[in-house]
């Protein structure tokens, strides 16, 4: 068991300055005065060109360029870019699942500290923050704002779901609360928004699946898998034991089978959350519980060739 089963909100705090220097997706800065921060995908009446193209019936008269027009003697239209801001939405999952962790520190505070690297960075470039933390039995929602405050009371959130979790506490885990969190992510976030899920997925199903796709349709969605390399990495001898409210389950590790179907489970998981990256073009950045969060994130952010969608 990780000796970093807890995290403060002086810690979370902490990361402010480590946040500084990530490569954090966003879409392209917005130069004029007076606009949003960000180049929308949506199509409107903004300030930046964006292309010139043959009108269409059910194209705005208003956008024709009538010099192109008369040249070419073909009806042209010029196409802008809206500008508006991009508010983002840090889900963060400490369900009782996330506390495991075999080494440096359980997959909840992996969650937490990635959660508020994200958050700080995002505040940092000049956008609203808000979020979503959430274990077996609640919900924390907080609006988004731009200000530490703000930031704080994420941090504040995430610590105080954190320190509740224990292995002891008896009770079913809740695999069904992602898809309902997510579910009301999606009637929060119509448009526009940023949307950050940290979690270990845990539960998944199709739903889940037909949530993200229906989230990534107007928003940028992101998702941070949060995995311990435990179950890519079995020992190969011993026993460990592992509890879980009032289960508990003895893996035997010496017998071929038994690791054979904890790698079969941990592979075919992969698996299907692989498919969604390729299937619905949504970023899974995996982060593991053994390494240091930052350096991770900073990596795999500027590894990502992602870019957000034409909506």
């Amino acid at each position: 068991m990780s000796d970093g089963a807890y995290v403060s909100v002086e810690q979370l705090a902490a990361l402010e300055s480590t946040a500084r220097d990530l490569t954090f997706i966003q879409r392209n800065a917005v130069q004029q005065p007076l606009t949003g921060r960000h180049s929308s995908r949506m199509r409107g009446r903004g300030l930046t060109f964006e292309e010139l193209r043959e009108y269409l019936p059910g194209d705005d008269i208003r956008t024709i360029d009538w010099r192109v027009t008369a040249r070419t003697s073909k009806p042209f239209v010029r196409i802008y870019g809206e500008e508006k801001e991009r508010p983002a939405l840090i889900v963060v999952d400490q369900r009782t699942n996330m506390f495991f962790g075999s080494r440096r520190v359980m997959k909840s505070v992996t969650a937490a500290e990635a959660a508020m690297l994200c958050a700080w960075r995002i505040l940092g470039s000049g956008d609203r923050v808000g979020g979503q933390v959430f274990n077996d039995s609640g919900t924390t929602q907080l609006r988004p704002h731009r200000s530490r405050e703000s930031v704080i009371a994420l941090a504040d959130s995430i610590a105080a779901m954190n320190q509740a979790l224990n292995a002891r506490t008896p009770g079913e885990r809740a695999t069904g609360q992602l898809d309902t969190v997510l579910r009301t992510v999606e009637n929060v976030a119509h448009h526009d928004h940023l949307v950050i899920i940290v979690s270990d997925f845990d539960g998944h199903s199709a739903e889940t699946r037909d949530l993200l796709l229906r989230l990534s349709v107007r928003n940028d969605v992101l998702a941070i898998l949060v995995y311990d390399p435990f179950l890519l990495e079995l020992l190969t001898k011993g026993e460990m034991v592992i509890r879980g409210g009032s289960m508990q389950a003895e893996l035997a590790f010496q017998q071929a089978k038994a690791r054979n179907a904890i790698g079969d489970f941990a592979r075919s998981r992969g698996r299907e959350l692989l498919a969604w990256q390729q299937e619905l073009g949504l970023p899974m950045l995996p982060v593991s519980t053994a390494l240091e969060t930052a350096p991770q994130l900073r990596r795999l952010l500027a590894q990502t060739a992602w870019r957000q969608r034409r909506r």
